[in-house]
């Protein structure tokens, strides 16, 4: 029966893997969101998730603030709730209204970190070096920032997605969204260099198709790319935190600055929703603003 809350899970976890494909990461999110409910339930003496009301919704809301969660957390975990309960409604007629009526926190105005061009310019200038690590090194990082992809996106790139004649890729979005991204011929020269010279070596005779590996020979993973770039900041003497997504700002927020369209920027990116790409159009106008100070002579 899927009223009973184990039950139930199961079920909504398959669902989202085999029909909505969503990723691992994002089953994982769901599954530890829904469980987290589901033990309050437990702890309200509610055993039949038909029993569920607006006030068991009220109160578990209002559990998430007094543990202080971001307000962006609490908003994921509505989500996930709403989801749930929105599946239960249409396999077994289940009330799906106590989570309907909840607003989400309003969210936090805070807009993403970026590199300045110059800042760019400056890593770009120390990732030198013919050895094979090196090489790959900055194919990762002028590809990271020629594309803005996710760094998902990127671990999970194979040979086969990448056109080099046309210089762009098939990406593999969030729900196996497919879309084509070019590249420069600064990134063009980099990947060639390390496919055709560095990445055989790295290998070290094993056999798989993606592109990024390790010293091992193991394809890279995310964890992997956040300790490359981190090293590259340190080595460039670079006193500013670096993580994967930042390039991905980066990005957009060149683009923006250099006159691209916003609809352009969000189908490069791989935005479902325009209000997604729209953040940036606030990061630029700071950037804007902040030129202005620093060079008017009566600012």
């Amino acid at each position: 029966m899927l009223n009973q809350p184990s039950e139930a899970l199961g079920q909504f976890i398959k669902y989202i893997q085999l029909e909505k494909n969503f990723s691992v990461h994002t089953v994982r999110e769901y599954e530890a969101d829904l469980q987290q409910f589901l033990q309050f339930l437990q702890q309200e003496n509610v055993t039949d998730l038909a029993e569920v009301e607006y006030l068991h919704a009220r109160l578990y809301v209002t559990k998430l603030y007094d543990e202080k969660l971001a307000r962006t957390s609490i908003s994921r975990k509505i989500s996930s709730i709403r989801s749930f309960f929105r599946f239960l409604n249409r396999e077994v007629q289940l009330d799906d209204a106590p989570f309907l009526s909840l607003h989400h926190p309003k969210r936090e105005e805070k807009l993403p970190n970026f590199f300045y061009e110059e800042e760019m310019n400056e890593l770009f200038a120390h990732v030198t070096g013919e050895d094979p690590k090196s090489v790959r090194n900055r194919a990762l990082l002028e590809l990271l920032y020629a594309t803005g992809m996710r760094v998902s996106e990127c671990v999970n790139m194979e040979l086969h997605q990448v056109d080099f004649n046309y210089c762009f890729i098939r990406v593999m979005g969030k729900g196996r969204k497919e879309r084509i991204v070019p590249f420069g011929q600064y990134a063009h020269q980099a990947l060639v260099e390390y496919v055709e010279q560095a990445r055989p070596i790295l290998m070290k005779q094993k056999q798989h198709a993606k592109v990024f590996v390790n010293m091992r020979g193991d394809a890279l993973t995310a964890r992997g790319v956040r300790h490359i770039l981190t090293t590259m900041m340190e080595e460039a003497s670079i006193h500013s935190k670096i993580y994967p997504h930042m390039l991905r700002h980066t990005f957009a927020t060149h683009l923006l600055n250099n006159g691209a369209d916003l609809r352009t920027v969000q189908e490069l990116l791989g935005h479902a929703n325009l209000s997604s790409t729209q953040v940036y159009t606030h990061v630029t106008k700071e950037h804007l603003r902040n030129t202005y100070m620093n060079t008017h002579p009566r600012a």
